[in-house]
């Protein structure tokens, strides 16, 4: 798969964005398990142009999540253009822009997926982007509104004319947020209606599923989301089975809290204990999915107070369910 001059490995699988949860560190944590294609938290123009400290700090790029995108969001043609240019003094390999995100503080201010609505506005949207920067600027959007106006093809054509380099759809409608099913029809048929690469994304959690996917859209390239929470080494095991057809199983649980210390860590280093072992207590609800005792660890995760604790609790684990 080519972005404007980008060449990703398509039988590969990216992380896709997710506010909250795909920062720094999990983006490398990811990235040394196989992930090819990386992108940031969405990050709002509005606060990019006011230059808002918070804003820029979720677009801090390393070196070790290359390729990498920032992902802007905001229903203003020329704020989107001008925050487009602030990303720039991140140096992102990409620019994209957010046109699916369906929670109800961003689609209620006609952000996200409330783009879909107004495909006029959304093109106009992406050509100012693309006009603004000198690098691919590419979009994600979702299957449309609801059930009744399924919109995509159009909204990745006129992406298209307006100069994107690639679309990635989210095989659900708003009206849905993340209830199943995945619609992998409308996702081919985006694919067959567009010269640009399609990227799919929803419901990927395993290379099985990835390989479904690929098979029943005709996708150029895989994000995965939820699939990777608590989960990094996902990307492992999709690249192995698109690759060689080999499964590969879940690591024991053991190494499990290994990497959760390590990504926590990872956090603490990055934003500090106290902000580290708040954020911490999600990413361990994740980690211990279906381990034996899982309920009783979750009381102890969300009172989490030190980097100790957490090593205490992942050893306590590892010998439980050994």
């Amino acid at each position: 798969m080519r972005i404007g001059n980008l060449e990703i490995d398509g039988r590969t699988a990216g992380l896709a964005p997710m506010a909250g949860v795909a920062d720094m560190a999990f983006r490398e944590l990811c990235c040394e398990y196989g992930a090819t294609y990386v992108v940031s938290e969405m990050v709002s123009s509005k606060g990019l142009t006011m230059c808002d400290r918070k804003s820029k700090k979720l677009l801090v790029l390393s070196e070790r999540e290359r390729p990498a995108a920032a992902q802007i969001f905001g229903s203003d043609p020329d704020i989107m253009a001008q925050s487009a240019r602030e990303c720039l003094s991140f140096s992102p390999d990409v620019i994209d822009i957010n046109m699916g995100c369906p929670a109800p503080k961003i689609a209620g201010n006609g952000g996200g997926s409330a783009l879909l609505k107004n495909p006029v506005l959304a093109e106009k949207i992406i050509k100012a982007v693309v006009e603004a920067v000198d690098i691919p600027v590419t979009v994600k959007i979702r299957l449309g509104w609801d059930s009744e106006h399924i919109n995509a093809l159009e909204i990745a054509q006129r992406a298209q004319n307006a100069g994107a380099k690639a679309i990635t759809v989210h095989g659900r409608t708003r009206q849905q947020m993340y209830a199943p099913p995945v619609d992998t029809k409308t996702i081919a048929l985006v694919k067959r209606g567009v010269s640009i690469p399609v990227i799919a994304n929803g419901d990927v959690t395993d290379g099985l599923s990835a390989a479904r996917m690929l098979e029943e859209t005709n996708c150029d390239y895989i994000l995965v989301g939820r699939g990777a929470l608590g989960r990094p080494w996902v990307f492992s095991q999709i690249s192995a089975f698109l690759k060689h057809e080999a499964i590969l199983p879940e690591p024991p649980v053991s190494e499990r809290m290994r990497v959760m210390v390590n990504h926590i860590r990872r956090i603490c280093q990055y934003k500090g204990e106290k902000v580290g072992i708040r954020e911490a207590r999600k990413h361990a609800v994740w980690y211990i999915r279906g381990v034996r005792g899982a309920a009783s660890y979750r009381q102890r995760v969300g009172a989490l107070s030190s980097i100790e604790e957490l090593e205490e609790l992942a050893f306590k684990i590892s010998a439980e369910n050994s």
